[in-house]
C-alpha cells in the first residue's frame, strides 16, 4: 500500500444528522468536542438544498447548491474553516440516485412538467415517455392530489395564480406547478368547473393524478416505493456532470477530501458510476491546495451485501459504509446455543412454524403485487415487447412472462446483479452462478410454458448490449427492480413480520444467521477492504447500537427469557380477555422485545412522569410503524385504525394494576440484563475502533443508544452532557463503578481513538490476524492482533459472559478466568492502552485473569 493510499482515509469518522434545527454553526460548535475525541472527519448528512424543512436532505432540490436552511456556502465554508483549525477533515454523504419531484421547489422537475419531452432536462430524470398507457404518452404523471381526480377538479381544491414572473402557475395545496395552456384558455378554469379544469389540464405535459394511483400508474423510476422522489440517470454524462458539479468544486477547491455514495444500487449502472467517479476526484486531485494534493480521495458507497457475497474490487471504491460489519460484529456477540429455546418461543408466541426464507418469499409476493406494481409492470411490458418483436419467441404470453419474472425475483439472493453493457463489470461469475441458482430454484415452481418464458427473461439479464438500446434499457430495468423488492420485502416488511430476536433483524443482516464463531469474525475481518467504513448505527438503523447488544444477552439467557415472557403472557391474560382485538402474538413478542431493548441504562431516568410519557410515546410510534412496514393488519397506504388503537391501549395497560406490573417486571429485566449488555457494547466499540477499516461514530452514541427505528434513531444528542462527561478524569474504577451513566462507553472511545491518532499507519497499513484462545472460558474472550513494523497491539474483548458477569458490573470477576489465556508471541511485556497496567507473557500466553482484571476489554500495545 502506497503513501497515497493511505493519505486522506480518515482515521475516524463521526456522522451528523444536518437540518434546519442542527446547521453548520452547529455542528462547528462541537468541532473541538469531536477533535478531543479523537475523531479525524466530520461526515456530514446531504448539504445541497433538500425540501423546506427536511431532516434528512436526501429530498435534494437542487443539488448544485448548499442549502440555505443549514447556513449556505458561507456557513459551510466556516465549519470548514473550524474543522481544519482543529485538524479535522471533512466527508459528504452524496444523493446520485434521486431527486425530489417537486415542482415547487425542483427547477429541474418544474422545467420537465412545463416542456416535456422538449425540456432540456427531459432525459435527467429516468421517465418512460412512450408509455403503455395511451393517456401518459409524452406525459409525467403526477400523482400528488389528495382525492380522486374528478372529485378534486369539481371541489374548488385548484386556483391559478401568477408566479414572480407574472407566469400563470397552477396551485393545489402546497404544490405549484407550471402551466403550458395559453393565456386565453385560463378564464375557464373558474373554482368547481371540473369540465374548464380537465380542459386546462389535458393540455399539460403531464397528468395529474390521485395519490394512490400511483403504485400502479407511475410512468417513472421511484426510489423503492416512495412517489415523491424521483430516479436521476446517471448513466447520461451530461447528468452526471451537472449533478456532480458543487461536489466536484467542493473537492478540487479542497474544502472536502470523500464522499459516502447514497444508494448505488438504484443506478443503472453502479459498477461504471463507481468507476466515473473514482476517476474523476483523481483527476482532481493534483490541483487540490497545499498537502491535500496528495491525498487519496476517499470513496465508500452505501452496498448491502449478502452473505457470502463480495464487494467487486474494480468498481474502484473503498469499501463499503459498512453495514457487512455491522452485522459481523453483532453477530459474532450472540449466542447460538440459544437458537432452540429462541425458535420454540417464537412459534409459540406467532403460531407460525416457517423459517424466515419464508417470510421474505411472502413479503416479496406481496411487494411485487401491491407496492411495485409499475415498475413490475414496466418490465414485463418491455419483457413482452421484445417477445413479440422475435418472431421465434411469439408465443410467450405476457402471463407467462409475468409468473416467470416473479419467480425469479423471488429468488436472487442478493440487492441486484451488475450484468452491464460490452463486458460484466464485477464479478461476472457470482453473478452468473447466482442467477444459474436462482433460476434452477425457480424453474421448479413454474409450468413448461412459464419455464420458456423464464428462459427468455434470464437471457435478457445476462443480454450486454448498450444501455440505451431497447436490450440495454430491458436489462436495466429487470435490474434496477431487484433493490426495492429486496429492501421492501426484506428489511421493510419481513423484519416486521419474523421476530425471532429483534437484534439480529437489521439492515445488512440475515435473521436466519443467529450468530457467528469468533474464526468466521476473523475471516470476515480480514477479507473487508482495509479502507473500507465500520459502522455499527446508521441514520437507518432499526435499533440502536446498544440496544442491539442488550438483546443479543437474551440469545445467552434464552431459557430464563421464555420463562419471563411466558410469566408476563399470564399476567396479562386479563388485559387480552377484555381486548381481544389488541396485538397478536407476534406483535407482543416484538413489543416486548423493544421495550426491553429501549429502556434507559439508568433506571432512575423513567422516574419522572414526563421521562415515563416520553419512553412511552416513542415506543407508540415505533409500534405504529412496525404494524404498518408488516402490513398483515393495514399499512401505510391503507392502516387499521382499530387494531392500532386497541394496540395502543394495550401499551397503556401494561403500566396499569390490571396488568399486575408486567411493564415495572419488563423493567426489572432489562436492568437484570445491564450489566451483560453493557459489556457486549464495549467489546463491539473495541472491535469496531481497532479492526481494520474506518470506525463511524454516529451522532452521539458515544453515550449508550437505545435508539428505534428513525425517526427516533435521528433525534438530537444531548451534546451538552457528552462534552462534560468528555472531559470527566475520574478514571476506569469510577466509570466502571458507574457504567450505567455512559461514560465508560465514551472514555473507551476517546482513549482508543487517541492511540489511534498516535499510530496512524498501524490501522491504516498494519496487518490483522487472530489469536487463539485456551483455557476454561477460551470461547468467552476473541482476539485479534495488528502489527506494523515493530508496533503491535492486541485487542481482547469479553462475549457471552452473561452467566458469568458481576451481579451489578459489565465484567466477569478475574478468578472466573481461571486458565483462559490467549496465546501471544514471547518478545517482551505488553502495555494496556486503556490502563496504563504492564502485562506479562508466560510461556506464550496472555493470562485473562491478568489482562481483564480492572476491565472486561482491553487493547494491548508493545513496540514502535
Amino acid at each position: 500500500m502506497t503513501d497515497l493510499d493511505v493519505a486522506g482515509v480518515p482515521r475516524a469518522t463521526a456522522r451528523m444528522q444536518m437540518h434546519a434545527a442542527f446547521t453548520f454553526a452547529d455542528a462547528a460548535a462541537l468541532v473541538p468536542y469531536h477533535a478531543a475525541l479523537g475523531i479525524s472527519h466530520l461526515y456530514l448528512s446531504p448539504i445541497t438544498c433538500a425540501r423546506p424543512g427536511s431532516t434528512h436532505g436526501y429530498d435534494v432540490t437542487d443539488c448544485t447548491r448548499i442549502s440555505p436552511e443549514l447556513g449556505g456556502e458561507d456557513g459551510f465554508y466556516a465549519l470548514c474553516r473550524t474543522a481544519r483549525a482543529a485538524g479535522l477533515g471533512i466527508v459528504l454523504d452524496i444523493v446520485p440516485n434521486h431527486m425530489a419531484a417537486s415542482a415547487t421547489h425542483n427547477y429541474w422537475w418544474r422545467d420537465v412538467l412545463a416542456h416535456g419531452r422538449d425540456s432540456r432536462y427531459a432525459d435527467y430524470f429516468d421517465i418512460d415517455w412512450d408509455s403503455r398507457d395511451p393517456a401518459l404518452a409524452g406525459k409525467v404523471l403526477v400523482p400528488i392530489l389528495g382525492e380522486r381526480y374528478w372529485e378534486t377538479l369539481a371541489s374548488g381544491a385548484l386556483s391559478l395564480e401568477r408566479d414572480a414572473d407574472e407566469r400563470h402557475v397552477l396551485r393545489y395545496g402546497d404544490h405549484v406547478l407550471p402551466l403550458a395552456a395559453s393565456p386565453a384558455s385560463m378564464p375557464a378554469a373558474a373554482p368547481g368547473n371540473a369540465e374548464a379544469w380537465h380542459a386546462l389540464l389535458e393540455r399539460q405535459h403531464y397528468r395529474l393524478a390521485w395519490w394512490r394511483t400511483a403504485a400502479a400508474e407511475l410512468n417513472w423510476r421511484r426510489f423503492f416505493e416512495i412517489s415523491e422522489l424521483v430516479g436521476v440517470r446517471q448513466e447520461r454524462a451530461e447528468v452526471f456532470e451537472d449533478t456532480h458539479a458543487l461536489v466536484f468544486r467542493l473537492y478540487r477547491e479542497g474544502w472536502i477530501d470523500g464522499v459516502r455514495v447514497d444508494h448505488v444500487d438504484g443506478l443503472a449502472d453502479p459498477a461504471g458510476y463507481c468507476r466515473q467517479l473514482r476517476e474523476r476526484l483523481d483527476a482532481l486531485r493534483p490541483g487540490r491546495p497545499g498537502d491535500k494534493a496528495r491525498e487519496h480521495p476517499w470513496i465508500v458507497i452505501e452496498k448491502i451485501l449478502a452473505e457470502d457475497e463480495p464487494l467487486p474490487a474494480d468498481w474502484q471504491t473503498d469499501g463499503t459504509t459498512g453495514y457487512d460489519f455491522m452485522n459481523d460484529v453483532a453477530a459474532v456477540l450472540h449466542d447460538a446455543q440459544g437458537a432452540r429455546t429462541l425458535d420454540a418461543l417464537w412459534h409459540d408466541m406467532s403460531g407460525d412454524r416457517r423459517d424466515y426464507p419464508a417470510y421474505v418469499t411472502v413479503a416479496r409476493e406481496r411487494i411485487l403485487s401491491h407496492h411495485l406494481m409499475t415498475e413490475f409492470g414496466g418490465a414485463c411490458a418491455r419483457l413482452y415487447a421484445q417477445v413479440r418483436a422475435t418472431p421465434v419467441q411469439r408465443d410467450i404470453t405476457l402471463a407467462a412472462l409475468r409468473h416467470a419474472l416473479t419467480a425469479l425475483l423471488l429468488q436472487i439472493p442478493v440487492y441486484r446483479t451488475y450484468y452491464v453493457a460490452g463486458e460484466r463489470l464485477g464479478d461476472s461469475a457470482t453473478d452468473d452462478a447466482l442467477v444459474a441458482a436462482a433460476t434452477a430454484r425457480a424453474h421448479a415452481t413454474l409450468a413448461p410454458d412459464e419455464q420458456v418464458a423464464l428462459d427468455f427473461i434470464v437471457a435478457a439479464l445476462r443480454n450486454t448490449s448498450p444501455i440505451g438500446t431497447p436490450a440495454g434499457d430491458l436489462r436495466t430495468k429487470l435490474q434496477q427492480v431487484m433493490p426495492a423488492l429486496a429492501a421492501k420485502g426484506g428489511e421493510d416488511t419481513a423484519f416486521y413480520r419474523y421476530g425471532r430476536l429483534l437484534s439480529r433483524n437489521e439492515v445488512g443482516s440475515d435473521p436466519t444467521i443467529l450468530a457467528l464463531t469468533p474464526a468466521q469474525f476473523h475471516a470476515r475481518l480480514v477479507a473487508r477492504p482495509p479502507q473500507a467504513m465500520l459502522a455499527t448505527a446508521t441514520h437507518d438503523h432499526k435499533r440502536g447500537e446498544d440496544a442491539r447488544m442488550r438483546l443479543a444477552v437474551l440469545s445467552e439467557l434464552a431459557d430464563e427469557w421464555r420463562d419471563a415472557v411466558h410469566d408476563w403472557e399470564a399476567r396479562l391474560a386479563p388485559v387480552l380477555t377484555a381486548s381481544p382485538h389488541g396485538p397478536d402474538g407476534v406483535d407482543r413478542l416484538m413489543l416486548y422485545q423493544t421495550l426491553l431493548g429501549a429502556w434507559p441504562a439508568d433506571p432512575r431516568a423513567l422516574q419522572t412522569e414526563p421521562a415515563q410519557k416520553d419512553f412511552i410515546a416513542r415506543v407508540l410510534a415505533w409500534q405504529t410503524k412496525s404494524i404498518r412496514e408488516a402490513k398483515r393488519h393495514g399499512s401505510w397506504t391503507h392502516p387499521n385504525e382499530e387494531y392500532e388503537t386497541a394496540c395502543e391501549v394495550f401499551v397503556a395497560a401494561l403500566g396499569e394494576a390490571g396488568a399486575d406490573g408486567v411493564l415495572e417486571r419488563i423493567g426489572q429485566f432489562a436492568h437484570r440484563l445491564g450489566p451483560a449488555a453493557a459489556l457486549n457494547s464495549l467489546a463491539q466499540t473495541l472491535l469496531q475502533l481497532t479492526a481494520p477499516g474506518v470506525p463511524d461514530r454516529y451522532q452521539g452514541n458515544e453515550g449508550w443508544d437505545f435508539s428505534l427505528v428513525d425517526p427516533d434513531n435521528r433525534r438530537a444528542p444531548d451534546y451538552e452532557r457528552l462534552r462534560a462527561q468528555c472531559e470527566c478524569t475520574a478514571g476506569w474504577a469510577h466509570w466502571l463503578r458507574h457504567w450505567r451513566d455512559g461514560r465508560i462507553k465514551q472514555q473507551l472511545i476517546r482513549a482508543v481513538l487517541q492511540f489511534r491518532r498516535e499510530h496512524e499507519v498501524l490501522f491504516t497499513a498494519g496487518s490483522c490476524h487472530a489469536l487463539a484462545t485456551t483455557g476454561d472460558l477460551a470461547s468467552h474472550a476473541l482476539a485479534f492482533a495488528r502489527q506494523c513494523g515493530e508496533l503491535e497491539t492486541i485487542t481482547i474483548v469479553t462475549r457471552h459472559a452473561a452467566r458469568h458477569v458481576e451481579p451489578e458490573l459489565p465484567r466477569i470477576p478475574a478468578q472466573c478466568w481461571g486458565d483462559t489465556a490467549v496465546r501471544a508471541r514471547d518478545g517482551g511485556a505488553w502495555v494496556d492502552v486503556l490502563t496504563g497496567r504492564t502485562i506479562a507473557v508466560h510461556a506464550g500466553h496472555l493470562r485473562l485473569k491478568d489482562v481483564l482484571q480492572q476491565l472486561p476489554v482491553a487493547l494491548l500495545a508493545r513496540g514502535g
